[in-house]
């Protein structure tokens, strides 16, 4: 609330003309200002996001007539981060702390199937078929199913846990297993928080979405299709799949120097300076 009068207050004491005269074209000059301040689009959009909502107050609740000059949809564009990913080092390094067999399985599933951590959440027995090396995430994002693979070392991390997995009635794959909720699944946040105390533990900055985003720069490093490795994470359009494109360096640098010794090929002993 501190906040969002601290940008209405900032807002009424630039204006020069009063509330209801405020027109679109003014409140662009506002957003120029914002900006010759060096704020970011996120804070501009905060300000944006501020005074629509004073706007929408006063029409509904206070029944003034007047036009909003934040029009719906209405904000700067938002540059996305590049995907973060681990290195094969830093891999090395944080699952030699991670010894307990039901977390090892779950994050080795986590980084070699680009599990979300709301589907690791929801992995059900049911949905394994181990002898085939197959799970099937059901009710994905955007309540979309798919099928993924299960690698050797992923595989033989989820049987060593599932042979000492405790006896419940819970469907659900990985269990809580202490405290009050023990035969529980384990929730999100629960996922969560294990993964911080590793990254703790081993000194590496990671989440649990980065180890979806490691895999699919490993695939696409290992000159796996962007298709497939869609197919695999479940986006629905190849354009998200794509970006992983700019952080895959190992793949340009390899592409790079085929395609040059095939033009050094091509020019024989011909020199370029001649």
């Amino acid at each position: 609330m501190k906040n969002y009068l601290h940008t209405l207050k900032h807002f009424a004491i630039w204006l020069d003309v009063p509330i209801e005269k405020v027109t679109h074209k003014k409140l662009l000059s506002y957003i120029d200002l914002l900006l010759d301040k060096n704020l970011k689009p996120k804070t501009i959009n905060c300000h944006l996001d501020s005074i629509r909502g004073f706007y929408e107050y006063l029409s509904a609740e206070e029944e003034l007539s007047m036009p909003n000059p934040v029009k719906r949809g209405y904000a700067l564009k938002l540059s996305r981060p590049l995907p973060s990913h681990l290195r094969d080092e830093q891999i090395d390094k944080l699952f030699s702390v991670i010894t307990k067999p039901r977390d090892r399985a779950l994050f080795m599933l986590m980084l070699r199937c680009g599990l979300r951590v709301e589907e690791a959440s929801n992995l059900s027995l049911g949905a394994m078929d181990l002898k085939r090396r197959k799970i099937y995430v059901l009710n994905g994002k955007g309540s979309k199913d798919r099928v993924i693979y299960v690698s050797n070392d992923a595989y033989d991390a989820l049987v060593g846990y599932l042979r000492l997995r405790p006896r419940s009635r819970a469907k659900k794959v990985f269990l809580v297993e202490k405290g009050t909720y023990r035969g529980k699944a384990i929730s999100v946040r629960g996922i969560q928080k294990r993964m911080e105390y590793y990254a703790k533990k081993a000194a590496v900055k990671v989440s649990c979405h980065a180890l979806r985003h490691t895999m699919a720069t490993q695939l696409l490093n290992a000159d796996a299709d962007l298709v497939t490795i869609q197919d695999i994470l479940g986006h629905s359009r190849i354009k998200t799949t794509q970006r992983y494109c700019k952080v895959s360096n190992l793949k340009v640098q390899r592409d790079y120097f085929k395609a040059m010794e095939v033009v050094m090929q091509r020019m024989g002993d011909k020199s370029v300076f001649t």
